[in-house]
């Protein structure tokens, strides 16, 4: 594989962004939707991840053919979790294995260190049987903090998530700056 290009995601990437995840949804177990959005609904998923700040890229070849794609997003609503990220990434099938999910995780959590996240979870859809992306989180430095058994059913079979975890920058060794990004996504109306 020639050079892969990391770039922000613009909107006529949505397409490409589409199909790969409807084959995600559609063969795979990462993704515990069962119903592949259509574009509308990803162009919405992808303004809304980037309204927030949150990074979303994509890697390219050189002749800007898209392989794959990954995002932070939101780990859990509650404003407390504000300094904690998920990340998302899906592989063109056709440039599965080539070493790009492994790049884009690389450069994702690159800027999510830089933007001031401190902790950033992968939660893997069908547990210890997708073990390319287990590997690639452990290659990353994300240790396991947990299996939930039986969290989906899908293609007929009950399926596990596996949690991991990996510390982003000063992780929990100092108090974040409620004054800069991310602690600025929240206001607390009412002091303790």
């Amino acid at each position: 594989m020639s050079e892969l290009i990391i770039r922000d995601v613009v909107a006529e990437d949505i397409a490409t962004i589409t199909a790969i995840y409807r084959e995600a949804v559609l063969h795979g177990t990462a993704s515990f939707e069962l119903d592949p959005p259509d574009e509308a609904e990803m162009l919405m998923r992808m303004e809304a991840i980037k309204d927030v700040g949150f990074p979303y890229i994509v890697g390219v070849d050189a002749n800007n053919t898209l392989l794959g794609y990954a995002y932070a997003n939101t780990f859990r609503s509650r404003p407390a979790f504000r300094w904690c990220i998920e990340n998302s990434v899906y592989i063109d099938d056709k440039a599965q294995g080539q070493g790009i999910g492994g790049k884009l995780m690389a450069e994702l959590i690159a800027r999510c260190t830089q933007l001031g996240f401190r902790q950033m979870v992968g939660v893997i859809g069908g547990g210890v049987e997708h073990r390319a992306s287990i590997r690639l989180h452990e290659k990353l430095g994300f240790n396991h903090i947990g299996i939930m058994p039986a969290t989906g059913f899908k293609h007929g079979k009950w399926l596990d998530s596996v949690f991991m975890q990996l510390s982003l920058g000063e992780g929990a060794d100092t108090d974040p700056d409620l004054d800069a990004y991310p602690g600025t996504l929240y206001r607390q109306k009412t002091k303790p």
